[in-house]
């Protein structure tokens, strides 16, 4: 378990931890020296011999009283990706963390994504004789709305899309939800648009305590310090640095322990004002 929040038990679901790309080709807007003031507040995130960042992909289960919730689903098996490290893999960590947790497919009752990208949604599904199937046959999948029309207004079908959404749509198991959607009386989100259209931040609050998973709503903890950096894979940039700005403010007041989706590991801590910025304090 990595804590505990109130009467919550967040498990991390932990499918890879590697390097990705180099840091001036994610944050675009940072200057050429970002990898230096990167590697100054956060050491041991850029990988000395390549310069690329190095980046977690996980999940995290939820187990509150009522249910079981798995918050995203990280890349998943077999299926197609630009990035090589993610592409047809066949690896068995994802599934030997959920068991580790004391879960399997069928416990799980619902799968919240705080967005549709393909590191956040590829255990939505698995190939079972050559068919796209859900992985959590149980499982209600909430789904950003807006996300969901933002890939149905491509052009040319998505891989994503077909490979991780469709078929759980095609099974009955979707969802589409609004960023004020609740989840009984311990989960809520928090609306942190900008990376995709629909992103959300998902929050727990149980007996006095609070925690936020950040999804994509920041990606490295030194964006505390520097909310207005752009990541490259932001659909909106701007909205994304709002939003990035309102839930730092937010969780810094709040006093909420953070879990960072893709912040170097443990990827738990605080967050708290300083200046006219943030500052992250592991926990």
């Amino acid at each position: 378990m990595l804590c505990k929040i109130g009467d919550v038990e967040v498990w991390r679901i932990l499918e890879m931890n590697g390097p990705f790309r180099e840091a001036t080709s994610l944050f675009p807007t940072a200057g050429e020296d970002v990898a230096e003031v990167i590697e100054a507040l956060a050491p041991g995130v850029i990988q000395a011999d390549t310069g690329r960042v190095i980046l977690p992909v996980q999940g995290f289960v939820l187990k509150t009283p009522d249910a079981i919730v798995l918050v995203d689903a990280c890349v998943g098996n077999h299926k197609t990706a630009t990035f090589p490290d993610w592409h047809m893999r066949a690896d068995g960590r994802f599934m030997a963390a959920l068991m580790a947790a004391g879960i399997g497919p069928d416990d799980v009752d619902y799968v919240m994504c705080t967005h549709l990208h393909a590191d956040h949604i590829g255990w939505n599904t698995q190939k079972v004789d050559g068919r796209w199937v859900p992985t959590f046959p149980n499982a209600r999948y909430l789904m950003p709305g807006a996300d969901i029309a933002m890939y149905e207004a491509m052009p040319e079908p998505h891989a994503s899309y077909a490979e991780s959404i469709l078929p759980v749509i095609a099974a009955g198991q979707a969802e589409q939800v609004t960023a004020d959607h609740k989840l009984g009386d311990l989960i809520d989100l928090i609306p942190t648009p900008g990376h995709t259209p629909g992103h959300v931040s998902v929050r727990i609050r149980s007996c006095g305590q609070e925690a936020v998973i950040t999804g994509d709503a920041l990606h490295i903890t030194p964006q505390c310090a520097y909310p207005e950096w752009h990541f490259v894979y932001d659909a909106d940039a701007e909205q994304a640095v709002t939003s990035r700005r309102h839930l730092l403010e937010t969780v810094s007041d709040s006093g909420a322990r953070i879990l960072g989706t893709h912040f170097q590991l443990p990827s738990i801590g605080r967050i708290r004002a300083k200046g006219d910025a943030f500052e992250w304090v592991s926990d």
